[in-house]
């Protein structure tokens, strides 16, 4: 029984990894804090902090969860366009959510303590906090992101050997790639003569 409920499970676990990999590598670390790096020197924002310090915890409670809330329906709706075929209009509700995560973590971060405060909530962030240690302590996990790191180490190998091999400048690369086309083009053309 207990070898067939890891089988039944197994498939379950590869996509919950699968998933917080690619959010975590790849839109998290390489687009929404970026993006929340930006917000967060906006003036807009650092008197909008001070505002929300002050801000009643019931009231901060309902902006917060209203913001996770649309954000998280925002994703499964671009899941739901993406699949039905209407992937350029997932991909695009998916880059437009962004910013509001980044913002609704943001937003996070500032009043923890004040979310906290809730006995409900705090209870649901250390569930989450255990199932994301859960995750991370998994065997595909960590092999998952070992094989990740090889591939980035092998990408960021070639994007470096390109820029040794490529000129620097947008007028020079164009230059280098009309120099290369017509080299390229002497050749056939001395190969059709022969």
């Amino acid at each position: 029984m207990k070898k067939f409920l890891y089988r039944l499970t197994l498939p379950i676990q590869y996509l919950l990894v699968f998933l917080f990999i690619v959010f975590e590598e790849f839109i998290w670390e390489g687009i929404a804090v970026p993006v929340g790096t930006y917000l967060q020197s906006l003036r807009l924002l650092q008197g909008l902090e001070s505002l929300i310090r002050r801000m009643n915890r019931y009231l901060l409670l309902v902006l917060f969860v209203a913001l996770f809330v649309s954000v998280e329906l925002a994703g499964v709706t671009a899941g739901v366009l993406v699949v039905r075929g209407m992937g350029l209009f997932g991909v695009l509700l998916y880059a437009l959510k962004i910013p509001i995560a980044a913002f609704t973590f943001w937003l996070f971060r500032i009043s923890r303590e004040k979310l906290l405060s809730f006995a409900w909530f705090r209870w649901v962030y250390a569930k989450l906090l255990l199932f994301l240690d859960w995750l991370k302590s998994r065997k595909i996990y960590l092999r998952s992101m070992e094989i990740f790191r090889r591939i980035k180490e092998r990408l960021v190998g070639i994007l470096e050997k390109l820029r040794r091999i490529l000129p620097q400048g947008r007028n020079e690369l164009f230059r280098h790639l009309r120099v290369l086309y017509r080299r390229l083009r002497e050749r056939l053309n001395r190969h059709r003569l022969k």
